[in-house]
């Protein structure tokens, strides 16, 4: 048997390096240098609300982009020093420009905006805005040496701590969506600034997502996708990359998977969308996130485990780690008393309803507020054209609660 699957990886590899074809992997980018025209102007000035681009440095280095909404259409007068802050955090294979791209009476980053709130833009590294370095370049591989740990350790303490000084120590919201709220509970489990949130709302949570109903997500994780991509020397993921597009093809002709409409197939179906907001979509989005990152999700798919980056060799996690596995993320430490607002969907084949439940047994006796839309699926929470009233409303008033 063991033999068997070697020769189908084997020949797995050898078609997904012939898809490649001769094409060169010194990887050729377009990136823009500094955040001139960024999404403040292209997103938000044009509907006439303040807008300031900011940039912070992680300690490894990355120098990340951050956007700042001080100020509503209905608040303009109101001292800063009074609003509290928000800071928006996206999910994988996204940048913060999703928070922003409907109109304003339904995106969360202006609805924030117009109810006083002083609202705060992540874009993680790698992304559009966000992919400066102080000594490292796109196409250096050593850039792309990171997963969501890193997300973790560097980026999220990066951007709360420059935030937190820039606001006279204002304690933050933070709202996360699929990733965002991955990166924000491995933190909370560890104990990390919990001084400088006042609470936190995670929509389309991931955890645990060894339940994953995608299809497309299993095969690809199941079939060791994205360490094949990596073993053939392309750290850096992109979408837009004749390579992952080639690699998607492969995938979309495996058994029980239809690919008719991507975005169902990897999100579930969304309900509540329009046309006018998947075109801008797709012209921003998806964003490029690490090899090294997809691998550490397929794990946790493959494992069902909540774990730093699994090295799959002994030494090399002794060498990261001081032990022979990788460490933990124990969701139970969480602190107790914070206050957290959790929603998910019943169509959503990311944030799989088995895989929350999971989550919300492990947060049985914590400080939640529960948030459960039949026919929402991953994308409605940030996109959908009622999710003001479904969503949005509710979660502002748990803010005003705490």
């Amino acid at each position: 048997m063991l033999n068997m699957v070697f020769l189908w990886f084997s020949a797995f590899l050898l078609t997904f390096s012939a898809a490649l074809g001769a094409r060169d992997v010194g990887f050729q980018h377009s990136r823009p240098v500094g955040v001139v025209h960024g999404t403040c102007k292209t997103m938000v000035e044009i509907y006439g609300y303040p807008c300031e681009e900011h940039t912070v440095t992680t300690e490894d280095g990355y120098i990340l982009s951050i956007q700042r909404i001080p100020n509503g259409h209905s608040n303009n007068a109101y001292s800063r020093a009074n609003k509290i802050p928000v800071l928006l955090e996206h999910g994988l294979l996204m940048d913060g420009i999703t928070w922003i791209l409907n109109p304003p009476g339904e995106s969360l980053g202006f609805i924030l905006a117009d109810k006083g709130y002083d609202v705060w833009i992540a874009n993680a590294r790698g992304t559009k805005y966000s992919s400066g370095h102080t000594s490292l370049q796109p196409n250096d591989s050593a850039y792309w040496d990171w997963s969501w740990d890193e997300l973790t350790a560097y980026d999220l303490p990066a951007t709360v701590k420059y935030i937190y000084t820039k606001t006279a120590e204002q304690k933050l919201h933070y709202v996360g969506h699929s990733l965002g709220t991955l990166i924000a509970l491995a933190s909370f489990c560890e104990n990390e600034m919990m001084n400088m949130f006042r609470s936190a709302a995670l929509l389309s949570p991931i955890a645990y997502v060894d339940q994953v109903a995608s299809v497309l997500v299993q095969a690809a994780a199941k079939t060791f996708v994205a360490e094949a991509y990596y073993w053939l020397g392309l750290h850096e993921f992109n979408p837009n990359e004749e390579a992952v597009q080639n690699l998607l093809k492969n995938l979309c002709k495996q058994p029980g998977v239809n690919c008719y409409n991507l975005m169902s197939a990897i999100t579930g179906k969304n309900c509540c969308l329009n046309a006018s907001t998947i075109a801008l979509y797709q012209e921003h989005e998806p964003q490029p996130t690490a090899t090294k990152n997809m691998i550490h999700l397929a794990q946790m798919i493959r494992k069902g485990t909540i774990t730093k980056f699994d090295y799959s060799n002994k030494e090399e996690n002794m060498k990261h780690y001081g032990q022979p596995t990788p460490p933990a993320y124990n969701m139970a430490s969480i602190p107790k008393n914070f206050p957290m607002f959790i929603a998910y969907g019943g169509k959503d084949e990311l944030s799989d309803v088995q895989d929350v439940k999971h989550l919300l047994k492990i947060l049985k006796s914590h400080n939640t507020e529960i948030h459960y839309q039949e026919n929402y699926a991953h994308s409605d929470f940030q996109m959908a054209v009622n999710a003001k009233e479904v969503i949005y409303e509710p979660l502002m008033a748990f803010f005003k609660l705490h």
